[in-house]
C-alpha cells in the first residue's frame, strides 16, 4: 500500500535523548517549512521502553521552543524498515545495530543523520547522557543543522 507522506524514523539507542530531540526539532521545522511527514523516533536498545524522553533533553528542546513531551521510548521494529523512506541513526554504533537488523532489500533508506548537516563537519550527534548542559546544547546545534539540510533535500525532491 502506497504512502502519502514521506516518513523518516530517527534512531538513538534508549530513545530518550537524541532520537527523541531530533523528531520534536524536524517536526518542528517541516511544519514550519509546510512539509507534510510522518515523523517518530526509536531506540535500538529497549532499555526504556515507554519512558518519557530525558528531562534534560525535554528542558533543553522547550528552551529553544520544541516540544518532546508527548514522545514515549520504543525499541526500533522489524517492520520500521519497510514502514519508513528513512532510518536515521544518531551515530555510527546504532548505525551498525540497523544495517545487521534491516533487511536487505531496505538498507538504502538507512543511514547517519549527520549526513544532512550543511554548518558542522562531525558525522554523529554525540550522546550527551552522562555529560552536562553544555552536550544537551551542542545535540541541539547539530540536530537543528542536520534537520535544516534534511528539510532542503525533501524540498529539491518535491515537485512544486
Amino acid at each position: 500500500m502506497p504512502q502519502s507522506k514521506t516518513s523518516i524514523l530517527f534512531v538513538c539507542m534508549g530513545n530518550i535523548c537524541r532520537s527523541p530531540t531530533a523528531e520534536g526539532v524536524f517536526r518542528h521545522r517541516a511544519e514550519a517549512a509546510g512539509l507534510e511527514l510522518h515523523i517518530d523516533s526509536a531506540g535500538t536498545h529497549a532499555y526504556h521502553i515507554g519512558e518519557a524522553p530525558d528531562a534534560r533533553s525535554t528542558r533543553h528542546a522547550a528552551q529553544r521552543g520544541y516540544d518532546l513531551s508527548t514522545q514515549r521510548a520504543r525499541k526500533v521494529a522489524a517492520a520500521d524498515f519497510e514502514r519508513f523512506d528513512h532510518v536515521l541513526a544518531m551515530d555510527h554504533e546504532n548505525l551498525e545495530i540497523l544495517l545487521r537488523s534491516c533487511p536487505p532489500q531496505y538498507r538504502h533508506k538507512v543511514g547517519l543523520f549527520m549526513r544532512y548537516a550543511t554548518r558542522s563537519s562531525s558525522e554523529i550527534v554525540p550522546d550527551p547522557y552522562y555529560g552536562g548542559a553544555q552536550g544537551f546544547d551542542m545535540v541541539l546545534d547539530y540536530i537543528e543543522d542536520a534537520a535544516d539540510g534534511l528539510i532542503a533535500v525533501l524540498r529539491q525532491a518535491t515537485p512544486a
